[in-house]
């Protein structure tokens, strides 16, 4: 991450002594008009309305000071998208450009440990333990975001473990999901004609805009569809050990409902540890089980 540049000194109460502000929050703005400018192509004053609960001429007035005072030149006011766009020029100041920044903001809004690391603010106590990352390409993230936000179908190179060749795939994706080891974007395929997963590291390539799309997630019928995933403790283990269990996940009544997409059930499931399939030999070591282990397993593939 770049240095930040200096700013203003019409205005030094609101300094520190390296030239960062002295308000948090001011800093969590400037972060986020960097991510969603530079990853999703299109900053509004709504957007730091809605993230931070602030008035649309306070929003103005940060934006105005970012580029005033931390990048003059990054953005440029773009009448046809009725927002800000990065300029060709954009250089990152208050974030590094990552990708696995925005993905991370889209994930928890307060994660800003990484960006701000220089600063002392209190997080040389905690330990994130985080797996190995995907690479994920930034030209084909931007894409895929653009497309849902407009409603587009796009051609994009895909891989899969199935077919290794590069092949030609036109999706219309509408969003972008979190599990604990991957992304991928929820999209309909017009190959197989119905709605998939695409794992992010796997795209390949950009072949173009092809149109409006036809089928958006009002049409994703396992998106829409919302299952139950209810947990109990092992039935194998003592009362003194489901006690446990059941205070571990927070159950009421001996049992914690897990409300989850139907899409999103195989992840749900590999998240939790479980194995639909078999049980685990040591009831010690499965501590929990599906009540309704025949729905959920319509719904885990």
């Amino acid at each position: 991450m770049q240095n930040p540049q200096p700013l203003s000194t019409d205005s030094p109460s609101s300094l520190d002594a390296s030239g960062w502000p002295l308000r948090w929050e001011l800093l969590m703005r400037y972060r986020l008009i960097e991510i969603v400018a530079l990853w999703e192509g299109r900053l509004t004053t709504n957007h730091l309305c809605n993230s931070f609960g602030i008035a649309r001429q306070q929003a103005s007035k940060d934006i105005n000071a970012y580029l005033r005072d931390i990048a003059p030149g990054n953005l440029v006011y773009d009448g046809k998208l009725k927002g800000y766009k990065p300029a060709a020029s954009f250089t990152p100041k208050v974030t590094s450009g990552l990708a696995d920044e925005y993905l991370h903001a889209l994930a928890s809004t307060k994660d800003f440990a990484h960006t701000f690391s220089q600063l002392d603010l209190g997080f040389a106590h905690t330990e994130m333990l985080t797996p190995p990352l995907r690479q994920v390409n930034p030209d084909i993230l931007r894409a895929l975001v653009q497309a849902a936000r407009d409603g587009k179908k796009i051609d994009m190179g895909y891989v899969s473990l199935t077919s290794p060749d590069e092949e030609s795939r036109i999706i219309a994706p509408h969003t972008l999901v979190c599990t604990p080891l991957r992304w991928h974007v929820r999209a309909y395929c017009e190959k197989n004609r119905e709605f998939r997963d695409f794992v992010l590291s796997r795209f390949r390539g950009i072949n173009g805009i092809e149109g409006d799309a036809e089928m958006t997630k009002e049409q994703d019928e396992r998106w829409n569809t919302t299952i139950d995933i209810v947990l109990v403790p092992d039935s194998r283990l003592t009362d003194y050990q489901k006690a446990i269990i059941a205070e571990d996940y927070n159950m009421q009544h001996g049992k914690r409902v897990f409300s989850v997409r139907s899409a999103l059930v195989p992840y749900a499931v590999q998240a939790l540890n479980l194995d639909l399939a078999k049980i685990e030999a040591r009831p010690e070591a499965q501590q929990i089980m599906v009540a309704n282990l025949d729905e959920v397993k319509r719904h885990a593939f």
